[in-house]
């Protein structure tokens, strides 16, 4: 796709170049012009914080040929240290160096021509918050809650159609936007809280301004802007407030690999290599495993690197050093402002890699204490392990990003509990990952999950078996790691990835006004979906009180004979998980796993609270697991 910013000098008013973006269309194999004709000014980041480790502040300036005017302000502990004139005559890139003892306030920066200021921004540096920097993110001890804000709940049916906006809410079509929004989070804050998550990663709710599949939010158009059909950003940062009053961290979705096609700037470019660009259409070949490879092309590693997502995607050239700062500023502006617990970062190995430990280092030498999880779709141990901070696998690159999500325990979970056990097959499966674990830095900060947003329902993976569901929720709330549950696993929800998106995004029954049923209320759950809500809801609970599974030593030992055990064990506590996946009870060799029990006499099981003496052994029934809280 080729997107041509103009290629004048700046200082000329050849200001015609700077007006057309051309905009290739593959589907149509037109060309079409894209006039900037009403031009709104604009300053980004539009506000910043006094006190902040970092010094400098770069501001990307648009306005009609602002490039010809001159910067003027005055406040104490702010000075211009740089003017970027690019190709663009509607862009400045403005190098501002804040003192350590600025303080918080306001001034106006004019943009003079002559004696005439043709613009002016009141620019604020606010007072940061006590403890910003000191922020806690989530972690091992948190169990995340992974919901789609426009499939969730209709809090404000007021905001779905908005002006402006070019796709329309129609709640019929399952590709199209239903209406959820923030405050229809709001509204169940507590229903989430009550089921025993810890933590919120939130889709991403930014602008995405475009005439179609608007609702999963990752065609941004607006990077500082909450989309107006989720609610505006003072909604946002009520909603995280609210969740961090009620024990609930928030995660925030950001994408660094591409915009919308309807970005403002994207009409009209600052410089010719802001985005890849390309002499027809070319889309990514989405080979992640290229990064990693040792005889990868240069071919190869481009077409991943610089194609499309798709047609309404362009795609970031993150080596252009004012797109790199754009969006590392972008992200630390929407932590100090929120007061977010964490991002999940989207398709971590597409953007340039030097791009996203730059943008890592950055954000953790701010907070310190904060959490990135990186999301690398790669179904190998020591691929997903690359793109961990501090890699023991590979050429010694640092992502400094601590958690990445575990795909290849996704790919264990998904067959383990739906074959029969063998050498290499069912629970085995979970073993062999685990043993690998030796390739990661720190696994125990790996996003484990059995579905999201992209996949196959569990439910509909495990062919709607209960007793499966159960065992695969039993490892995924007991093993190493940070566990993500999707919306609706708790009511048992089901979709198939290959049958559309829409399918495996369905709306939460009872988020909007009229629906027939409301599955946030026990009474509107069937007997099967409050079954399983119990059931998780216990050990969510359990968990959130379990020294040992959120920071315990694991211990397992090889499945046998259908059966697989293993133990968390943190100081003088210490749980044994047993999962039986065979279709027979089966009888536990106590003396087998003599080494963890010695000193324990009894047990409380956690799901039926039965309590179990030792020396009498274990039964576990089939098809069944028993998490066991041991006693002395």
């Amino acid at each position: 796709m080729k997107i041509t910013a103009p290629m004048n000098n700046p200082l000329k008013s050849l200001l015609i170049f700077g007006l057309i973006a051309i905009l290739y269309f593959p589907a149509t194999g037109q060309k079409q012009s894209a006039k900037a004709e009403n031009i709104t000014f604009r300053v980004e980041p539009p506000s910043w914080w006094a006190g902040m480790k970092h010094a400098e502040l770069q501001l990307l300036v648009y306005g009609k040929d602002i490039s010809l005017t001159e910067v003027v302000f005055d406040y104490p502990g702010v000075t211009l240290a740089k003017k970027h004139l690019v190709e663009n005559p509607n862009y400045l890139f403005l190098d501002l160096l804040l003192a350590k003892d600025v303080k918080p306030g306001s001034f106006d920066i004019r943009f003079m021509r002559g004696k005439k200021a043709l613009f002016t921004y009141k620019y604020v540096l606010n007072e940061r918050e006590p403890g910003s920097a000191e922020r806690i993110g989530f972690g091992p001890s948190d169990v995340v809650y992974l919901l789609m804000p426009d499939r969730f709940a209709n809090g404000d049916p007021s905001n779905d159609n908005m002006p402006g906006m070019l796709e329309p809410a129609n709640r019929s079509n399952p590709s199209g936007r239903h209406g959820g929004d923030i405050a229809g989070i709001r509204n169940n804050l507590d229903y989430i809280k009550d089921l025993g998550m810890t933590a919120i990663w939130i889709n991403p709710v930014l602008e995405n301004n475009n005439p179609a599949y608007s609702y999963h939010g990752y065609a941004i158009t607006d990077f500082y802007k909450v989309d107006p059909r989720f609610g505006t950003n003072t909604d946002y940062v009520a909603l995280v407030k609210e969740a961090n009053s009620k024990g609930l961290k928030v995660i925030k979705d950001m994408i660094f690999n591409h915009c919308g096609i309807n970005h403002w700037f994207i009409n009209d470019l600052p410089m010719s290599n802001w985005v890849h660009q390309f002499p027809e259409f070319t889309r990514s070949n989405f080979r992640a495993e290229a990064l990693t490879d040792p005889y990868a092309t240069e071919y190869d590693l481009n077409k991943l690197l610089q194609g499309w997502f798709d047609t309404n995607m362009p795609d970031f050239d993150q080596r252009n050093p004012f797109v790199t700062e754009y969006l590392i500023q972008n992200s630390i502006w929407w932590i100090e402002l929120a007061g977010l617990d964490g991002i999940r970062l989207d398709t971590q190995p597409y953007p340039y890699k030097e791009m996203i430990a730059a943008w890592g280092k950055r954000v953790f030498e701010e907070y310190p204490n904060f959490n990135i999880v990186g999301e690398a779709w790669l179904n190998r141990e020591g691929m997903n392990a690359y793109y961990q901070k501090d890699a023991i696998v590979g050429d010694g690159y640092n992502s400094y990003l601590p958690s990445i999500t575990d795909f290849s325990m996704y790919g264990a979970t998904s067959r383990a509990f739906t074959e029969a056990d063998g050498w290499s097959e069912g629970m085995a499966r979970l073993y062999y990952v685990l043993a690998q674990d030796f390739l990661w830095a720190d696994p125990t900060q790996n996003l484990i999950f059995l579905d999201n947003h992209d996949l196959n329902r569990y439910f509909n993976s495990v062919g709607s078996d209960m007793n499966a569901m159960k065992m695969a929720l039993t490892f995924l709330l007991t093993t190493r790691g940070i566990p993500q549950i999707y919306y609706g696993t708790e009511l048992l929800m089901d979709g198939a990835e290959n049958q559309g998106h829409g399918n495996i995004r369905k709306d939460f029954p009872g988020g909007w006004p009229g629906d027939t049923t409301n599955a946030f209320t026990r009474e509107g759950r069937t007997a099967a979906q409050n079954e399983i809500f119990s059931y998780m809801q216990r050990l969510l609970q359990f968990r959130k009180n379990s020294l040992p599974i959120a920071q315990g030593n694991l211990r397992h030992f090889i499945p046998a004979d259908g059966v697989y055990v293993y133990f968390r064990n943190s100081g003088d506590e210490t749980v044994m998980v047993v999962l039986n996946n065979s279709h027979a009870p089966k009888k536990l060799d106590m003396a087998r796993y003599a080494e963890m029990l010695k000193g324990y006499t009894s047990a409380t099981d956690v799901i039926s609270l039965q309590k179990l003496r030792l020396e009498s052994g274990i039964e576990c029934q089939a098809r069944s697991a028993m998490v066991l809280e041991l006693s002395r």
